[in-house]
């Protein structure tokens, strides 16, 4: 059988929270358990908002956690060719388009829309489905931001690629929290119609994260996919485009969130609960794991 194979990928734009120390000791927990192997990814394809110094915060907030990080960590910001072939391929499958509305437009359209009450669908993250740009823009205007150097997303054409791929799909939700990790647990069916048209790349960002996670775990042999309940849903994503690309399917885990005094996940603004900050204020690790729960 495959060795297990877990992986902790945190983003460093800004400093990791007590929410991702709780992910991170699960992933090194189960990867111990079972014999497996664990390593950390940087997802630092914002190289705008990812700067060094955060990178140099985010392993000693990882150091001090005892997270270990023997492993080299494969940086995305050196992966980007691998997005390219994997997008260049939906391409030649026919089910990525280019889409000219910009957020204003989406947003604009959508108020209107809902002024006399009727509600438009939005994504499992509250986000409005993407209307298509004939909703808003006369086929003249499209033409002329094609031929122009007007911004464009590349969006995955939801119904072509769940019609080309012509079958159910599911996922594999293994070993829930407080369960043994060896319980195979269940097939979960996907929904991925309810997401639209997600972006994969837009014109000056060359993946986006649904593509790229795909395209990371399927490479780095990564078997085991343990994160938040915050990305439940997004699993219909990544499977559609597993599937479509030919990609191994992991099993999945998605474990309970850390949630702020007002009932929400946690942001990487709340100062409070940042790793960081608690260090600096002298807290042991040993605190930390209690008040998570570990």
């Amino acid at each position: 059988m495959t060795k297990p194979c877990f992986r902790f990928a945190p983003s460093p734009n800004g400093h990791l929270h007590i929410g991702h120390a709780l992910s991170a000791l699960l992933n090194v927990r189960a990867a111990v358990a079972l014999s497996g192997r664990f390593f950390v990814r940087v997802e630092d394809i914002d190289q705008t908002r990812c700067t060094q110094q955060l990178e140099k915060d985010m392993f000693e907030d990882l150091a001090w956690l005892g997270v270990p990080l023997d492993e080299p960590s494969p940086r995305q910001s050196e992966a980007f060719p691998f997005y390219r072939a994997a997008l260049e391929k939906l391409q030649d499958l026919g089910v990525v388009y280019s889409a000219f509305l910009t957020r204003s437009e989406i947003k604009t359209f959508v108020t209107e829309y809902e002024t006399d009450g009727k509600t438009w669908p939005r994504d499992p993250d509250g986000a409005p489905l993407y209307p298509g740009d004939l909703a808003v823009l006369s086929e003249g205007t499209i033409r002329a931001r094609a031929s122009s150097d007007a911004s464009f997303a590349l969006r995955l054409d939801m119904k072509k690629a769940l019609a080309r791929i012509g079958s159910d799909l599911s996922w594999q939700e293994a070993g829930a929290e407080g369960k043994s990790l060896f319980d195979p647990g269940n097939r979960v069916p996907v929904e991925a119609d309810c997401w639209g048209d997600v972006i994969l790349a837009r014109k000056d960002t060359p993946t986006s994260y649904h593509l790229s996670v795909v395209v990371d775990d399927a490479r780095q042999g990564v078997t085991d996919i343990l994160r938040g309940q915050d990305l439940f849903h997004a699993t219909s994503v990544h499977r559609v485009l597993q599937e479509l690309l030919g990609l191994p399917e992991p099993r999945y885990r998605h474990h309970r969130l850390v949630l702020g005094a007002d009932g929400r996940k946690l942001s990487k603004s709340n100062r409070d609960t940042s790793l960081n900050a608690l260090r600096a204020e002298g807290m042991a690790h040993t605190e930390l794991r209690r008040r998570i729960g570990l």
